[in-house]
């Protein structure tokens, strides 16, 4: 009787057998064409440190709106956000900095300080990497460049984002209500758009980028997402440029998914000024300082004294105070006059 049982199972268990197997064969064909896609797509191929997930990590990153032509190499970064990653603490912390901070060109051929979001446009990811790091003394592994008019098909992709807005939101003829609601591509990008009615002005602005920004991760941690890829990866192609390769992510997703649970929004605060009749925001020195401290702390580094271009100008402007005088001397320091069309 024994030997019959197990002669009947033997065909259920072989069948069972040959079901995993081409499940695991069509697994393989899928991570092998995702694979394919972002490496063709996404991937800028121009870094050679592979991210170990076990460590802290540092991406910059910048949205930029180049139009409808799916180029996102040239343009400014009208958002700038340096995202820590710290497998130890389990903290994924989103800063932003004001686009219009003054800032040190680094990489130019000759001393040039400008717009923070300039220097994407003059140099690319690497000026605009080297510039964000020393304003801050903060060392930035990666970075990530977003084509925020892309952010529609992004956010479908991931089955939209619910978020809850601290007030009405109208742009491009769209409302989001005060209160919370799950928006789609559309609407999101309309609600990371709105700058003017927000009395918050640009940073009003960033606080809600960083909410649509923190709902997209935390839906991309999610499994149920994973059905979604083909879509993600459609959406994602003329919109994401990055250096961190496919296998990179599938070592973060599978090691620190934790994570992308307890992220945390921060943003840096400047104040007003005037250089070369153009508005500029000035990040103080101490400003600056405890800006540094708290992103080395996140990475797990000593912190340091700045000493840089920006902290170098403060010490000479004594009479700027953001407040009654907006009068700031860069030295003749600065190589743009700023228009409307180039604000």
């Amino acid at each position: 009787m024994r030997h019959m049982a197990s002669s009947k199972r033997r065909p259920l268990l072989i069948a069972v057998g040959l079901i995993i197997i081409v499940i695991i064969i069509t697994i393989g064909v899928l991570i092998h064409q995702a694979q394919a896609r972002y490496q063709s797509d996404v991937y800028t191929g121009n870094n050679q440190t592979k991210v170990n997930p076990t460590k802290p990590l540092s991406i910059l990153l910048l949205g930029v709106d180049t139009g409808a032509d799916g180029r996102i190499d040239k343009g400014n970064s009208d958002t700038i956000m340096v995202v820590t990653i710290n497998p130890q603490t389990k903290k994924t912390i989103i800063t932003s900095i004001p686009r219009d901070t003054m800032a040190e060109m680094v990489g130019d051929q000759k001393t040039n300080v400008q717009k923070l979001n300039a220097a994407y446009n003059i140099g690319g990811s690497t000026m605009a990497k080297a510039s964000v790091s020393k304003l801050l003394n903060v060392p930035l592994s990666h970075y990530a460049t977003i084509n925020m008019g892309g952010l529609k098909q992004i956010v479908d992709a991931v089955g939209g984002v619910t978020i809850t807005s601290p007030l009405n939101v109208t742009f491009d003829h769209i409302t989001v209500t005060k209160g919370q609601h799950h928006l789609n591509g559309k609407q999101a990008l309309a609600y990371t758009r709105m700058r003017y009615q927000d009395p918050r002005g640009d940073y009003g602005r960033q606080l809600r980028q960083q909410q649509v920004m923190r709902a997209v991760l935390t839906k991309l941690a999610q499994t149920k997402t994973y059905s979604r890829y083909n879509q993600l990866l459609t959406s994602l192609k003329g919109n994401l440029k990055t250096d961190l390769s496919f296998d990179d992510l599938v070592g973060l997703a599978t090691h620190d998914r934790s994570n992308m649970q307890h992220i945390q929004s921060t943003q840096v605060i400047g104040s007003p000024a005037w250089i070369n009749t153009s508005s500029y925001q000035i990040l103080s020195t101490q400003t600056l300082q405890t800006t540094s401290n708290q992103l080395r702390t996140q990475l797990g580094l000593k912190t340091a004294t700045l000493n840089n271009m920006e902290t170098k100008l403060n010490a000479q402007n004594t009479t700027y105070d953001g407040k009654t005088n907006l009068n700031y001397d860069t030295q003749g320091l600065d190589k743009i006059t700023y228009t409307d069309s180039t604000n």
